[in-house]
């Protein structure tokens, strides 16, 4: 069964399928003539309460073990931007004919998150099971969807001549053959003007758009002489499929082009329409998020909070930074908790790195734009998320808000940290900006960000409060490479997120969805920098 499957009129986004193998050891034996018969069931959360699970698949019944091998594999969507709470439960099923739960004996059972089974495959994942003797082991594999990119170049020799002043403007259009016989365009060159002995520039394409995964799928590919209306002339046609291709150039891709019309008009003295030739190929592996965290990539995590005195006085109620007494936790924290509880499952000792910046600090009073939370620099982690969020209130207790709104110290702080692990892919940090207003040193922003976008590094920009946050946009790289006095960066490390477009209907704050926003783009800015770096998975024997 797969999470993923197809559901008519609902919807659904990309995400990697993940397959998990799961095994036990050391299991109770609760039968009394012979062992266990233990069944591992995969539970998934019905809704956002505690302890409210329904069944997802269970595995087949082992007879007579306590150290079940289950050939039975769980196969599940997986998505980076959400903490994906799991419940492996290990039951000894009694009677086949007992369809509830609670009718057989529990074994134990083990809650956890996809992405620290994901995280942990480096070096296995193992568990001891809750309520229960016995451990679990878990082994997760990307399903291996093609991921090979292929770049390809082609020429043509003497086409035909479809125009009556200067010669043809000629260009490709290469189809993939469906499963009904029918084809799908996948790919135009483009046109190169007046020209018989043309050259089209290299392209790019996913082996999966050109034949999804079937180097044996035929590709059709039409020469075509542009005309501006639209009636392009067909010069001629020939078919290839990508096994041939990646033989290279040579007489094996050297091809005719064919116009049938033109061939049955007349008739032997027909030879062709002109020739194409494969002048390079090049296909390349595509490895994934997953592949480098299963790999060992450690994602290290840093929260970095705007104590500026815009947020208002933390005593008051209409302070941004407002500690309420009935302990409802104000946006900083929801912030935090729903970034920080999805990162922290790809940082092995979740001791995590946490600023403050714009505040006055003890003992002098001094305004400082990067200060760790603990107020310790010989301390200056926190303990997984509970950590920050109590590093965070001591320093509301402590430190006086002032400012101005100063990013680019945050940012180096990070980046010298990011710097010492650019010739190797086994670390790449975070940085979590929280703020309510407008950046007061921006131009140093920028060069920080774009001296930055050269190592292993992203910045999540989240805006806090009402403010006019339109300026953010141009940190985050969607449209427009961000740029400083003529330098371009390297890559696109920016996300902006408004907190207020995360209120729910009910007044709370859409922790999940404000997740998603925030990290959506985190993969793929990794394997951007892997990609740019050269680097390429190790293999985990």
């Amino acid at each position: 069964m797969n999470l993923g499957s197809f559901q008519p009129g609902a919807a659904s986004s990309p995400s990697s399928q993940i397959e998990i193998s799961a095994r036990c050891s050391n299991l109770a034996d609760r039968d009394l003539t012979s062992k266990s018969d233990p069944t591992c069931i995969l539970l998934v959360p019905k809704s956002a309460q505690k302890n409210d699970w329904a069944e997802y698949v269970r595995t087949e019944k082992i007879l007579d073990s306590l150290d079940p091998h289950w050939q039975t594999k769980f196969v599940i969507d997986y998505r980076f931007e959400e903490r994906q709470m799991l419940r492996f439960a290990i039951y000894d099923i009694d009677s086949d004919r007992l369809s509830k739960l609670s009718d057989h004996d529990s074994l134990g059972h083990l809650d956890c998150s996809l992405g620290e089974v994901v995280a942990a495959q480096s070096k296995g994942f193992s568990k001891k099971l809750s309520k229960g003797s016995g451990m679990i082991h878990l082994q997760a594999e990307e399903l291996s969807p093609n991921r090979e990119t292929v770049i390809l170049e082609f020429s043509a020799r003497k086409l035909d001549n479809k125009d009556f002043f200067g010669k043809s403007d000629p260009f490709l259009e290469i189809s993939r053959a469906n499963e009904n016989n029918q084809f799908s365009v996948v790919h135009r060159t483009e046109v190169v003007d007046n020209d018989l002995n043309p050259t089209w520039k290299p392209f790019v394409k996913e082996a999966r758009a050109l034949c999804n995964g079937d180097y044996n799928r035929t590709l059709k590919v039409d020469v075509y002489d542009m005309d501006n209306d639209g009636s392009h002339d067909l010069i001629g046609t020939f078919q290839t499929n990508l096994q041939r291709l990646a033989k290279g150039p040579g007489p094996e891709n050297l091809y005719e082009v064919i116009n049938e019309k033109k061939r049955q008009k007349k008739g032997s003295k027909y030879t062709n329409s002109g020739t194409v030739q494969l002048k390079s190929i090049r296909i390349e592996s595509n490895p994934t998020f997953l592949d480098f965290i299963q790999s060992g990539l450690q994602v290290n995590f840093t929260v970095a909070i705007d104590f500026t005195g815009s947020n208002g006085n933390p005593k008051s109620p209409q302070s941004l930074h407002y500690q309420d007494p009935s302990g409802r936790p104000n946006q900083y924290v929801t912030a935090i908790n729903s970034v920080g509880g999805i990162v922290q499952d790809y940082d092995s000792d979740k001791m995590f790195p946490s600023l403050g910046f714009g505040a006055r600090v003890p003992p002098t009073g001094i305004v400082s734009h990067e200060f760790f939370l603990t107020l310790d620099p010989a301390r200056p982690f926190c303990a997984g998320v509970d950590g920050i969020v109590s590093a965070y209130y001591n320093s509301l207790n402590t430190v006086q808000l002032y400012g101005p709104t100063n990013f680019a110290p945050v940012i180096n702080h990070v980046a010298n940290f990011a710097a010492a692990h650019q010739v190797e892919a086994s670390n790449y940090f975070v940085l979590l900006i929280l703020t309510d207003g407008i950046i007061t040193d921006f131009d140093d922003t920028k060069r920080a960000l774009v001296g930055a976008s050269s190592l292993p590094m992203s910045v999540i920009i989240v805006g806090i409060g009402d403010e006019d946050f339109a300026a953010m946009d141009i940190l985050d790289g969607d449209q427009h490479r961000l740029q400083y006095q003529g330098q371009v960066a390297k890559r696109d490390i920016v996300q902006f997120v408004e907190m207020r477009k995360f209120v729910s209907r009910e007044g709370g704050w859409n922790k999940e969805l404000l997740a998603k926003a925030v990290l959506a783009e985190i993969p793929g800015q990794v394997t951007g920098w892997m990609k740019m770096k050269g680097f390429v998975p190790k293999i985990i024997g």
